[in-house]
């Protein structure tokens, strides 16, 4: 019975302690084993870049409009959860941000200019690379590209 009881301790334990690889500002953190098999949309953004900030609202649609999809926003600037919250907030980003680094799960780099949109396929690795302001409309034509 003692043996029965510890192992079952040691199993909460272990799942206890498992962690999250991805820290998320205005979602649920997750680990990239809960990401795999799914299309990722990752777009990096400053409130000092008004392109980033005309294209909010068409990322904002475009993540509505296809739940399959897991879309992130990333801070080009690296902000601190206290200094990101009211930015997401500001601009209405309805997406989760990330604050894990992008480089960190996927391999991105920082891109040498903003926006920059990044389509990533259920492996894992990165499909598309966009480097200019996006429009919900490319977007999903994006999508349907890379998905045939």
């Amino acid at each position: 019975m003692n043996r029965k009881i510890i192992t079952m301790l040691c199993i909460f334990v272990l799942i206890g302690c498992q962690k999250n690889d991805i820290d998320i500002l205005n979602g649920k953190n997750t680990n990239i084993d809960e990401l795999k098999g799914q299309w990722i949309v990752v777009n990096y953004w400053a409130d000092w870049c008004a392109p980033c900030i005309k294209e909010i609202p068409e990322i904002n649609d475009f993540a509505n409009e296809n739940e399959d999809i897991k879309v992130f926003a990333f801070n080009f600037d690296y902000l601190e959860k206290d200094d990101l919250k009211p930015l997401v907030n500001k601009f209405n980003i309805q997406f989760p941000s990330l604050i894990s680094h992008p480089k960190d799960i996927w391999l991105i780099e920082t891109p040498p200019a903003i926006p920059a949109t990044y389509f990533i396929d259920p492996n894992g690795n990165v499909k598309v690379s966009l480097i200019k302001p996006q429009t919900k409309e490319s977007l999903t034509n994006i999508l349907s590209d890379v998905r045939n």
